[in-house]
Parts: structure tokens; C-alpha cells; sequence
């Protein structure tokens, strides 16, 4: 099961990449004219996906994500392979959870913020 929660946190890592990547690319697409960034589907998805880690952090939720890893790994402690050591350094952090909260609370913001300052077009 092993190779199953190592998918689990590859696609964690590609979400994250989602979230972080998609506000840098909104912005850079709108001072490049870039017309994908104002899709309305792949913006909703994209505050779609913040919000709900900001407010599964807010209610004090665990990732479903990371708890579906963890359950795979059977909460081994063993020794951690060339996918896990890696990925996990770019996705978990030793800090206080509150401060994790404040920051997807703040991302999420920024995102809902980019609808108005980089608004996505209606269709034509």
C-alpha cells in the first residue's frame, strides 16, 4: 500500500501546486493577456480548492488528503522512501497549526480578492 500513499501524496502535492500556482499565474496572466486565467471554471475550481482548505482548517478538520496517507501507511514510523522524504518536505512544516490557519485564511482572501482586481469573463 506503500506506492498507493505515495500517489495520495503526489496528488496532494499537484493540488498545492494548483492553489499557490494558479493565484501567481492569475496575475502574471492578466499583465500577459493570458485569456485561460480568466476562465470561470478554472477559477472556481481554483477558490474552490482554497476554500476548502482554509475552512476545513478553521474548523480544526485534518486534510482528508493526509488522513487517507496516513490510514494507507497503516501509521508506519518506518523508514521513509525517495517520494515520501521528498514531497512530504514541500507539503508539511513543524509549525503551530494556528499559524497554518491564518495563512490558507489569508491565501484564500487573496484569491477571492484576484475575482475583483482580475475578474473572470462571461462567456461569448
Amino acid at each position: 500500500m506503500i506506492w498507493l500513499a505515495d500517489a495520495v501524496l503526489v496528488m496532494h502535492a499537484l493540488i498545492a501546486l494548483f492553489i499557490v500556482g494558479g493565484l501567481a499565474a492569475i496575475w502574471v496572466g492578466s499583465l500577459l493577456d493570458w485569456e485561460w486565467v480568466r476562465h470561470r471554471l478554472f477559477r472556481l475550481a481554483h477558490l474552490f480548492a482554497i476554500g476548502l482548505v482554509a475552512i476545513l482548517s478553521l474548523v480544526g478538520v485534518v486534510c482528508p488528503l493526509t488522513a487517507l496517507e496516513d490510514w494507507l501507511r497503516g501509521g508506519s514510523v518506518g523508514t521513509q522512501g525517495f517520494i515520501q522524504r521528498w514531497v512530504s518536505r514541500l507539503l508539511y512544516y513543524d509549525v503551530p497549526v494556528w499559524m497554518l490557519t491564518l495563512l490558507y485564511v489569508v491565501f484564500a482572501l487573496a484569491v477571492l480578492l484576484s475575482w475583483r482586481a482580475v475578474p473572470p469573463r462571461q462567456r461569448r
